[in-house]
């Protein structure tokens, strides 16, 4: 039986990492992000503020939760492990939770990519366990600098986990963060990385998504991928199953429609914050590498497996390596149509 007062460590406190913790810290969990060393200070000073979709503000102070950036000190006594980093860390993050934490932690990947959990369990013991998870809702942190840190949730949504442990969703769930269980865990991560096909697009375009997806044109250009990407997983036989709003299969029809029978079809899509931006834009704004390898990289990998042409989803791949480590530019819909 899972423990209420399991002692909860967050392995990548950035957006969605620092969301999921503040939200634990302020119902009282005992949590600790595990940072990095240039948001100590603010973080032990000021703490944190979280922002959800209503606008409704909640500042977590600092004694409602632990801090370190030293992975040994943050593990050693962890009973559960949210592993939020971005995919092309896994590995790191899956040797030091190895090296430092009891053998039988509880470590729940709330990563997007398909692949994250076979990875930890590659670098765990047997005696591990490894909960697969999927954060249906963004996050926008507050640029560097600002204090407290501010951590905008932009959408609504419930995390789904796998039913792999009776209990674990029940000790995540609290006010402002509800997990439930999914028996599909996997279906559940390949409707998402469909839907995360935009993440790459909407950086592209610099526009907040309410605005990109106001674009027929971009919505045009975001069916077409995503029409790409269903091709190719069903041609291996996978069915990506429905995160939220419409299934996979029938989000390319609505993105096509014209944009008064859009915003009927659409209105929960697009009932968003204003403030709402992917991941990758975030990534690319600050000079980040990004996960394009882990999304659209996943399915040009398929798709070379079967002889599949994908030339959309390869020109947005391309396009995102070229951006990386650059000043952040606007593209328009030419500019990566053609």
């Amino acid at each position: 039986m899972i423990g209420i007062n399991s002692r909860i460590v967050i392995a990548g406190a950035g957006s969605i990492g620092c969301y999921a913790g503040g939200r634990l810290a302020a119902a009282g969990k005992a949590v600790t992000l595990l940072v990095r060393p240039r948001m100590m200070e603010g973080l032990q000073q000021e703490g944190l503020r979280i922002i959800d979709p209503d606008g409704s503000e909640k500042l977590v102070e600092p004694g409602q939760f632990s801090l370190t950036s030293d992975p040994e000190i943050a593990f050693r006594q962890a009973d559960i492990v949210l592993v939020a980093v971005k995919s092309g860390a896994t590995d790191e993050m899956a040797k030091s939770i190895r090296e430092s934490a009891p053998s039988n932690v509880i470590v729940v990947s709330l990563q997007n990519g398909v692949g994250n959990a076979d990875t930890l369990r590659q670098h765990l013991p047997p005696e591990a366990t490894v909960v697969s998870g999927m954060v249906p809702f963004n996050v926008v942190k507050s640029e560097p600098g600002v204090s407290p840190l501010n951590v905008r949730r932009t959408m609504p949504g419930t995390i789904l986990i796998d039913d792999t442990l009776d209990g674990l969703a029940e000790v995540l769930s609290v006010s402002g963060l509800s997990v439930q269980v999914h028996s599909d865990m996997q279906g559940i991560l390949w409707g998402k990385l469909l839907i995360n096909l935009n993440n790459a697009l909407n950086a592209l375009s610099n526009l907040p998504l309410v605005e990109q997806l106001a674009d027929r044109n971009w919505r045009l250009l975001i069916a077409d991928q995503m029409s790409e990407g269903l091709k190719v997983v069903r041609a291996h036989g996978i069915t990506p199953a429905q995160v939220q709003g419409a299934p996979p299969a029938v989000l390319p029809w609505i993105l096509r429609l014209p944009n008064f029978l859009f915003r009927i079809a659409a209105a929960r899509m697009l009932a968003i914050n204003p403030h709402a931006r992917s991941s990758m834009w975030e990534d690319l704004s600050r000079g980040r590498a990004t996960e394009i390898d882990y999304l659209q990289g996943v399915i040009i990998r398929l798709a070379d497996e079967k002889n599949i042409a994908v030339p959309l989803t390869r020109k947005v791949s391309a396009c995102v390596k070229q951006a990386e480590g650059k000043p952040l530019r606007s593209h328009s819909v030419e500019d990566i149509r053609w």
